[in-house]
């Protein structure tokens, strides 16, 4: 069995564990690993049948799905995956004061279509705010042209919200838990022509058991995530692990039903043309298999 997965720099994906454990090879599956700068670009490789499973948010898998291309989400891994950080002095206030905080300014953000950008361009017109957006292909670019003052602000990742903090000693003004309740911040995410794969079922199988890992053991998994990605180290792991520590592979209702409240948002800033139902989204057989009891979102990590 073998099996191509398109994957982020995220640290707290289960992809640099999976990677880093061997844990695929153990069960028999050849696995190889592309690196990607965002959802959209793993999308675009779905489609064109260059990876057979990708870690992808949820809304560039819609985008995708309206427009032709034969993927579903096959299970969950994290939510509340998006933090909002200013260079200066708006922590601690509401959500509307930090908003109506970035008039006129410029705000750095993954790439167009991507959740953390979705998430941000659909605050800033709730809040009647102008401001430039600023999407960059690569988040690894973001904290270089905040050092540089090209932007006020920034949204992405609890990775690297935690990267701006200790680096540049930006505040995280509305940290994930604030932002969208249950959003999907990633799913597992297979071409159709993939679903009935045994090495499908193997994969998820170990991202529920490295989920597990994040939960039970935190150091341990942070330890193995810096290693496979060779440019932070474990304390900088564990603390974005830390700042939004919500982590499993299910598929519950209200992953579901988070994830597809983005739909009308998206179809209202002009990302989808036709509505999506669930099962245009989601695929929920296979997991529902190996994950049968309740989620553990909610679960706290064992530190």
């Amino acid at each position: 069995m073998r099996i191509r997965v398109g994957h982020l720099s995220t640290v707290y994906h289960t992809a640099l564990i999976i990677r880093g454990l061997r844990m695929l090879e153990s069960r028999g599956v050849s696995a190889s690993w592309k690196l990607f700068g965002g959802g959209p670009a793993i999308v675009e490789a779905l489609r064109r049948g260059d990876v057979d499973i990708g870690y992808i948010g949820l809304p560039p898998v819609m985008i995708g799905i309206a427009q032709g291309a034969e993927i579903k989400c096959v299970a969950g891994g994290h939510v509340e995956g998006t933090a909002l950080c200013t260079a200066e002095g708006v922590d601690g206030q509401s959500v509307e004061d930090v908003v109506t905080s970035l008039e006129g300014k410029r705000i750095g953000s993954p790439p167009r279509g991507s959740i953390h950008d979705i998430i941000l361009r659909h605050l800033l017109r709730e809040h009647s705010v102008e401001a430039e957006v600023i999407n960059y292909p690569w988040a690894d670019f973001i904290p270089l042209a905040m050092e540089a003052g090209e932007i006020a602000a920034a949204i992405g990742t609890p990775a690297l919200a935690a990267l701006l903090k200790r680096e540049l000693g930006a505040r995280i003004a509305l940290p994930p838990a604030r932002l969208w309740p249950f959003n999907p911040s990633y799913g597992i995410i297979a071409r159709e022509d993939f679903l009935d794969s045994k090495a499908l079922r193997v994969f998820l199988e170990v991202h529920e058991e490295a989920s597990n890992l994040i939960i039970n053991r935190p150091i341990k998994a942070a330890e193995v995530a810096a290693e496979v990605l060779g440019f932070v180290d474990s304390d900088f792991a564990l603390a974005a692990m830390k700042l939004s520590p919500r982590f499993c592979a299910a598929l519950p209702r209200e992953y579901i039903e988070a994830t597809m409240r983005f739909v009308p948002v998206m179809l209202e800033l002009g990302y989808l043309s036709k509505q999506l139902t669930e099962a245009d989204v989601f695929y929920w057989e296979v997991i529902e298999e190996v994950h049968p009891e309740g989620h553990h979102y909610s679960e706290k990590i064992k530190l």
